[in-house]
C-alpha cells in the first residue's frame, strides 16, 4: 500500500493572532481544513498544539514548536514530501533538501531593517529564496517588489490573494464595546508603528470638525509614545481621539459597522486585510495610493496621493459625500469586492501548489 504523502506547514506564527502573520496562518489553516484533503496529510507546527487539536481534531498531524530548532544542528530531520514556509521571516528550516514552498508577504524589511544585502536578515531571505521549489506571493505588489530587490530563482511563482476573515457579521443586538464615541467617527486598526502612519490621521482630524477618530491595535510601541501621543497633545485632540488597544473580533466588527468610514494611511502593505474587512460592511475606505493597496481596494476605494493634513481631509469629505449620494449601490459593490477575497478559495490554490510538488 502506497505511503500517504506528508506536507509540513511551518505555521508557528499562528501564536500571534493580533498580527498579520498570525491571522494568515490561522485562516489559511482553517481553509485547508474546510477543503477536506484526502490525498495527503498535513502537519501543523505550533507552540500550543492542544488548542489547534481541539478545533481541528485528527484532520492534521501536530508537531510542537521548539525555538532551538532554528539552529542548523537541531533542525527537523523528518523528510516531509513538501515543506511550506508560511511566512518569509521564519528561522525554522528543514534539515534535508526537500521540496519547499515559500510564501512571501512583503519585503518591507528592505526599508525597515536594512537595504544592505549583506545584512543577516537579507542573507537569510536570499537563502530561503534559493531553497524554494515554488514561491507564492500574497499580492502582485509583493511579487514585483521581491523581483525588484532580489535575484529570484527560476521556479514556479503564484500570486494567491488572502481571504477576508469576516465572512459573517456576528454582532449581538445592542452590543457595545467599552470605548465608544458619542459622535460620528472614522476608524482604523493595525499595530501602532511608523509604517501604519496613524499620526497623519490625527493631523487630518484637525480639519474634520464633525468627526472623532477611533484607533485600535497594539499601541504598546515606541511610535505611540514618541509620535502619536505628542501629535494628539500638540493639536489638543485628546477628547476626539480614542485609542482602544487590542480588541476582540466582536469589537472590531462593531467599530467597522458603526463608523462613517475606514481610514488607512499605511506606507507599506504586502496585502492589507483591514480595508477588505471594512468593505465587507459596505463602508467607504480611504487608503494610501501605494504598494498593494490600490490592488486590494480596487476602483471603488478612495486614495490619498500624499499626507498633507488638509488635502487628506478634503479627500475624506468629498469621498463621504460621493458615497452618501449613492450609498445603496456603492455599499453593494464594496461588499461584493470584500466577499471576492475568500480563504477557502485561497486554500484550494495552495493545495494545487502542494500537489504540483508531490
Amino acid at each position: 500500500m502506497a505511503k500517504t504523502p506528508q506536507v509540513f506547514l511551518e505555521s508557528h506564527n499562528i501564536k500571534n493572532l493580533h498580527f498579520g502573520f498570525g491571522q494568515f496562518n490561522y485562516h489559511l489553516i482553517k481553509g485547508l481544513y474546510n477543503a477536506e484533503v484526502e490525498d495527503f496529510k498535513m502537519t501543523l507546527h505550533a507552540k500550543d498544539t492542544p488548542v489547534l487539536k481541539k478545533e481541528f481534531g485528527t484532520y492534521f498531524n501536530y508537531k510542537t514548536y521548539q525555538s532551538f530548532r532554528r539552529y542548523p544542528f537541531f533542525r527537523i530531520r523528518k523528510k516531509y514530501d513538501v515543506w511550506h514556509s508560511m511566512n518569509q521571516n521564519i528561522k525554522i528550516e528543514p534539515y534535508h533538501d526537500i521540496p519547499y514552498v515559500l510564501t512571501i508577504h512583503d519585503v518591507n524589511f528592505i526599508d525597515e531593517v536594512s537595504s544592505d544585502m549583506n545584512h543577516e536578515r537579507n542573507i537569510r531571505f536570499k537563502e530561503k529564496l534559493h531553497r524554494a521549489s515554488a514561491i507564492t506571493y500574497i499580492s502582485e505588489f509583493a511579487k514585483q517588489s521581491t523581483h525588484q530587490y532580489f535575484d529570484v530563482p527560476n521556479v514556479p511563482e503564484y500570486v494567491i490573494y488572502n481571504g477576508n476573515p469576516i465572512r459573517d457579521i456576528l454582532i449581538p443586538e445592542d452590543y457595545k464595546p467599552e470605548q465608544v464615541s458619542k459622535r460620528r467617527y472614522l476608524f482604523s486598526i493595525g499595530e501602532f508603528t511608523e509604517r501604519k502612519n496613524f499620526h497623519t490621521l490625527v493631523e487630518m482630524l484637525a480639519h474634520l470638525k464633525d468627526y472623532d477618530l477611533i484607533l485600535s491595535g497594539n499601541n504598546n510601541t515606541s511610535y505611540t509614545q514618541d509620535v502619536l501621543l505628542p501629535t494628539i497633545e500638540k493639536l489638543n485632540l485628546q477628547d476626539r481621539v480614542i485609542i482602544t488597544g487590542k480588541i476582540s473580533d466582536i469589537d472590531k466588527q462593531y467599530y467597522l459597522k458603526s463608523c462613517d468610514a475606514f481610514v488607512f494611511p499605511s506606507l507599506r502593505e504586502g496585502f492589507g486585510i483591514p480595508p477588505i474587512e471594512a468593505m465587507r460592511f459596505g463602508k467607504p475606505v480611504f487608503l494610501s495610493n501605494n504598494t498593494s493597496l490600490p490592488e486590494i481596494g480596487g476602483e471603488h476605494a478612495f486614495y490619498w496621493d500624499n499626507y498633507d493634513a488638509e488635502y487628506m481631509a478634503n479627500i475624506v469629505s468629498e469621498g463621504i459625500k460621493i458615497f452618501n449620494n449613492n450609498t445603496t449601490e456603492l455599499s453593494k459593490l464594496l461588499t461584493e469586492r470584500a466577499l471576492s477575497f475568500n480563504w477557502d478559495d485561497a486554500a484550494k490554490s495552495y493545495i494545487e501548489v502542494y500537489k504540483s510538488l508531490l
